[in-house]
């Protein structure tokens, strides 16, 4: 029962804060739940559900390349620019850091509920967004704002 009320507490706090993404998902749980024998399904999802998701994303940012909207000298053009390498550098730094923090899940499995926690904060408080390549582009903007006002002076 306490699993229903806190999924509600997130569906409310989603719909107020207009959080289309948290509350698609905590409704998508609460139908799982509903669904006889959903401690299976549920389970699966929590194991599997970062990878499809990740795999999912990934999928998304090769379309443009699919369609022919990105194409091999977009890569180097931009590899020209202290923003290209910026970002190829946190693109790095996060698929290093997103290793490590599966990993740091794997070891110590209550920090997920720290880390569930602070995302629902994030997304719902903050106007964040729960994905895990936007924070490459997130560092990117704070790394090239430095820089930007470091070499204005």
């Amino acid at each position: 029962m306490e699993s229903w009320l806190f999924l509600g507490v997130i569906l409310l706090i989603a719909f107020l804060a207009k959080n289309q993404s948290l509350l698609i998902a905590t409704i998508a749980i609460l139908i799982l739940k509903l669904i006889p024998a959903s401690d299976r399904l549920l389970s699966v999802l929590n194991k599997q559900g970062i990878n499809w998701g990740v795999t999912l994303i990934s999928a998304t940012i090769l379309v443009p390349i699919a369609t022919g909207d990105i194409v091999l000298k977009d890569l180097l053009n931009t590899l020209k620019s202290p923003l290209g390498w910026v970002a190829t550098i946190c693109g790095v730094l996060v698929a290093v850091l997103s290793a490590k923090g599966v990993g740091l899940i794997n070891q110590s499995p209550e920090v997920t509920v720290a880390l569930v926690f602070g995302t629902i904060m994030g997304v719902v408080f903050l106007k964040g967004i729960a994905a895990g390549p936007v924070i490459a582009a997130g560092i990117t903007y704070c790394i090239m704002q430095v820089i930007q006002i470091v070499t204005a002076k």
